[in-house]
C-alpha cells in the first residue's frame, strides 16, 4: 500500500517542526511526503529542507503563487504543483494535508486498516481540534462525519473518479459529494483527534468573504439550499454577517454566470442528497 501525501505550506515556520515531527513519528509513515513551499517569505523552506535531508521519503519543492490567501485556490494550486511531480499510478493513496496540523501517531495506520477492511471507502480521515482556554476542542464548523480538507486521504481510484480536487472554495465538500455520486463511501475515524494549530479562516483575505456563497452556486445548490447552508454556517461560526456575505456571493456568481464545479446530473444528486439529510434531521 503506497501513499503519497502532498503538503502545501505558506509561511508555516512557526509550526512546521511540530507538524513534520508528527509525520515522522507515525507508526506507519507515508511512502512519500511532498512539501510544496508556496512562495513563503519566512523560514518554511529551510525547516522543510532540514527534514528532507534526513528522511529520503520527504521531498521539498518550491512554487511561486500570489501571497493572497483566497480559500480553496492557493492551497489547491500548490497541491497540483506537487502532484505533477509524481506518477499517480505508482500510488494506492493520495493525501492532501495542511502544514498546520499535528497528527496522532496512529493516523495513517488506522486509515489504512479501514481502507483494507472496506474496499468501498474512497475518502478517509480523522477530526480537527483547536485550542481554546488551554483545552483542545472539536472545531465545530462541520459535523464529525465530514473529513476536513487539511487531513484527507483518497483511494487513488476514487480520486480519479471525482476528477481530482476542484480549484475553488468548497472543494472539500464537493469531493465527498462526488465520491458518493460515484458509489464511494466516506469514512471518519473519530478517535483520530488532529490538532489544528490555526483555526479555519484565520488567514483569509477580505475578498474571501463572498466565496462561500459562490461555492454553493458552483455546486448547484440553488437559492433555498444556499440559504439553509449559509444560516447553518453563520450559526456555527457565531458570525451573523457571514449569512449576508454568503447570499451576496451566491447572487454575484449567478449574475456573472460563474462556471459550475459539477454537471447537471451531479448537481441533481447533490441537491437530493442534501435535502434527504435535512429531512432526516427534521423527522
Amino acid at each position: 500500500m503506497k501513499s503519497c501525501i502532498i503538503l502545501p505550506a505558506y509561511n508555516e515556520s512557526l509550526f512546521l517542526d511540530k507538524v513534520l515531527f508528527s509525520f515522522i513519528k507515525q507508526s506507519i509513515t507515508p511512502s512519500k511526503l511532498i512539501i510544496v513551499n508556496d512562495n513563503s517569505t519566512d523560514d518554511t523552506f529551510i525547516i522543510a529542507n532540514k527534514y528532507a535531508q534526513k528522511n529520503n521519503w520527504i521531498d521539498v519543492i518550491k512554487t511561486n503563487s500570489t501571497s493572497e490567501h483566497l480559500p480553496g485556490e492557493k492551497v489547491i494550486n500548490a497541491f497540483y504543483f506537487g502532484l505533477q511531480t509524481i506518477s499517480i499510478n505508482e500510488y494506492d493513496f493520495i493525501g492532501k494535508f495542511d502544514a498546520d496540523i499535528i497528527l496522532p501517531e496512529n493516523y495513517f495506520k488506522n486509515l489504512f486498516d479501514a481502507f483494507n477492511a472496506n474496499q468501498d471507502i474512497g475518502i478517509a480521515g480523522g477530526n480537527l481540534y483547536i485550542k481554546k482556554n488551554n483545552s483542545w476542542v472539536f472545531e465545530n464548523i462541520s459535523n464529525k462525519k465530514k473529513v476536513r480538507g487539511p487531513i484527507k486521504l483518497y483511494k487513488k481510484e476514487c480520486f480519479n473518479d471525482i476528477g481530482g480536487l476542484k480549484r475553488s472554495i468548497g472543494w472539500d465538500t464537493v469531493d465527498e459529494l462526488l465520491a458518493q455520486y460515484h458509489g464511494w463511501k466516506i469514512y471518519t475515524d473519530e478517535s483520530l483527534k488532529v490538532k489544528h494549530l490555526k483555526p479555519t479562516g484565520n488567514a483569509y483575505s477580505k475578498k474571501a468573504k463572498y466565496k462561500q456563497g459562490e461555492a454553493f452556486y458552483k455546486m448547484r445548490y440553488g437559492i433555498v439550499l444556499t440559504k439553509i447552508a449559509s444560516l447553518k454556517l453563520a450559526f456555527k461560526k457565531r458570525n451573523a454577517p457571514f449569512y449576508l456575505y454568503s447570499i451576496i456571493g451566491f447572487l454575484k456568481a449567478f449574475f456573472n454566470r460563474s462556471p459550475f464545479l459539477v454537471s447537471k446530473e451531479e448537481g441533481k444528486f447533490i441537491r437530493k442528497y442534501r435535502w434527504k439529510n435535512i429531512l432526516k434531521k427534521i423527522f
